[in-house]
């Protein structure tokens, strides 16, 4: 497995492990008012600026998801975490624009 190894994730599974409260980090890229009007409850939003500090507190063990805007670009950053260490890294395969269309009652704002 290559050092920036990533696994993709749909929605439906997603939401099972957030009904069964899995210990996860979910991390949103897109821009900060996409993230303002609109996110999965417990999303931290990741840009540049902060993301020395997810490194800093997020263990390595723990699982991240990046969520984009449809999941594309969430591949690349996923990539990226995985080659800082991170061992369970998943891309929300249709971003957050198919999670809203599928579960529109699990949207914070």
């Amino acid at each position: 497995m290559s050092d920036t190894a990533f696994d993709h994730l749909d929605p439906a599974t997603l939401a099972d492990w957030l009904d069964a409260e899995a210990s996860l980090q979910l991390v949103d890229i897109r821009d900060p008012m996409s993230f303002a009007q609109g996110h999965i409850p417990g999303s931290r939003h990741l840009d540049n600026a902060s993301a020395g500090a997810l490194l800093d507190e997020t263990p390595y063990d723990r699982p991240l998801v990046v969520v984009c805007y449809h999941g594309h670009s969430s591949q690349q950053a996923a990539a990226w975490l995985a080659g800082q260490g991170y061992r369970h890294v998943y891309s929300l395969d249709g971003g957050f624009s198919d999670w809203a269309h599928r579960h529109p009652t699990r949207v914070a704002h």
